[in-house]
């Protein structure tokens, strides 16, 4: 081989080699995406809020009067039986101390009483000689009459001055008891606080249990004075149970009474079966933990399941309720970063043939990162998760293909 022709091998080959280089360059290379294969399968629409358990019916126990309460025998969760179980006893108050001006005032009304008490027994003594006297002319007035001596006018007149005399007296009578009362009253006022309790003579009221049921909270333990109205004890059945979630008022209105419902978070795997019993029409404002004011509704529900499953739960636990506002058995979905907006249409990539190819579909309920498609895909397509900007038709595509959840 001469030397031009050795020049054109190796040159040949050296343009050669760099066309193969710059081919394999510039040649669109795989990309690599997350692919999922979409199934048919159920699909639930909840709206979620956090919540707790209540007992249906708490009844507290307030004190009826004023007084010293007695420590309570009765701890949280102790048993009650209704009208048998004392749950609580209470000391009538002893009198307060007085004030040397009020010990005076105190002093000088029950002088005066006493000596009002004086006045009306010496009224009394009064009327009882006016009666004896009167007593004594009626009955001369009818011997004289019976003689013949004086007209029966003198009679009558007698009769009526001797009943005069007689109503005096009861009147007398009862002034003198009044004026008796008055001093006992002044008396009273001047009474000492006690010191110690009676136990043995003690007036106390005893309240019992209006329910059966289970003592729920305890305010007061140990003795001490309470006043009218205060409340005791708090007690219910924790055997009734419901559980009262606050709903965003946007959530809310997709709820309605009679709804299903899941309640979760309770301590178990497990979810309990519920039914929407009430949503309150009165919403509130409730502060969030990111300090946003939101508008809060009510929603109560009736546990479903056995009790058996939930009897580990009490008054107050924390859970969280799903309402169940729509439920499909056999749903194509995808998840919601697969999809995405071109043209004010919905749009999602698919692999066909290994290669990428936009599809529009139509979306329909979305539950949380599923989303319904009712048109655009079929059972066992392939769609690309979360695809790149720089996807676009016809790029060849690399991935490992995972079930759809």
């Amino acid at each position: 081989m001469n030397v031009i022709s050795r020049r054109i091998v190796i040159w040949g080959g050296i343009v050669l080699a760099l066309a193969l280089f710059l081919v394999m360059a510039f040649r669109p290379q795989p990309v690599a995406v997350d692919l999922t294969a979409i199934r048919l399968g159920p699909m639930q629409v909840t709206v979620d809020a956090e919540g707790v358990t209540e007992v249906k019916d708490v009844f507290t126990i307030s004190a009826p009067l004023g007084g010293v309460l007695h420590r309570t025998p009765l701890e949280v969760g102790d048993s009650v039986v209704r009208g048998e179980t004392v749950v609580a006893v209470i000391e009538p108050s002893d009198p307060a101390f007085l004030d040397p001006r009020a010990q005076a005032e105190s002093q000088e009304e029950l002088e005066a009483a006493e000596a009002a008490r004086e006045l009306a027994a010496a009224e009394l003594d009064r009327a009882e000689i006016e009666k004896n006297f009167a007593q004594t002319e009626l009955r001369r007035a009818r011997e004289l009459f019976a003689r013949g001596t004086v007209p029966e006018r003198f009679v009558d007149e007698a009769e009526r001055a001797f009943r005069s005399a007689v109503a005096a007296v009861a009147a007398a009578t009862a002034s003198l008891d009044a004026r008796e009362h008055q001093a006992k009253r002044a008396r009273a006022r001047l009474i000492t606080p006690a010191v110690t309790h009676r136990e043995d003579d003690c007036a106390c009221v005893t309240l019992t249990a209006p329910v059966d049921g289970q003592v729920l909270r305890v305010f007061e333990e140990s003795e001490t004075v309470v006043t009218p109205g205060a409340p005791l004890l708090e007690i219910g059945d924790r055997a009734q149970l419901e559980v009262v979630a606050d709903f965003l008022s946007a959530d809310a209105v997709r709820v309605a009474s009679g709804d299903r419902a899941l309640i979760e978070g309770w301590g178990a795997e497990h979810p309990l079966e519920a039914r929407v019993r009430r949503v309150e029409p009165f919403g509130f404002t409730k502060i969030s933990a990111l300090g946003i004011e939101e508008q809060r509704v009510n929603v109560v529900f009736d546990l479903v399941s056995p009790a058996e499953e939930w009897a580990s739960l009490g008054h107050g636990y924390r859970v969280i309720a799903r309402v169940i506002v729509w439920e499909g058995a056999s749903v194509l979905t995808v998840p919601v970063t697969a999809l995405f907006r071109q043209d004010r249409r919905w749009m999602v990539f698919i692999r066909v043939d290994g290669e990428a190819r936009q599809r529009e579909v139509t979306p329909g309920h979305r539950a949380g990162l599923q989303v319904e498609i009712t048109s655009g895909l079929e059972p066992g397509d392939v769609v690309v998760v979360n695809p790149p900007e720089r996807l676009t038709d016809g790029v060849a595509l690399r991935g490992e293909v995972r079930e759809s959840t």
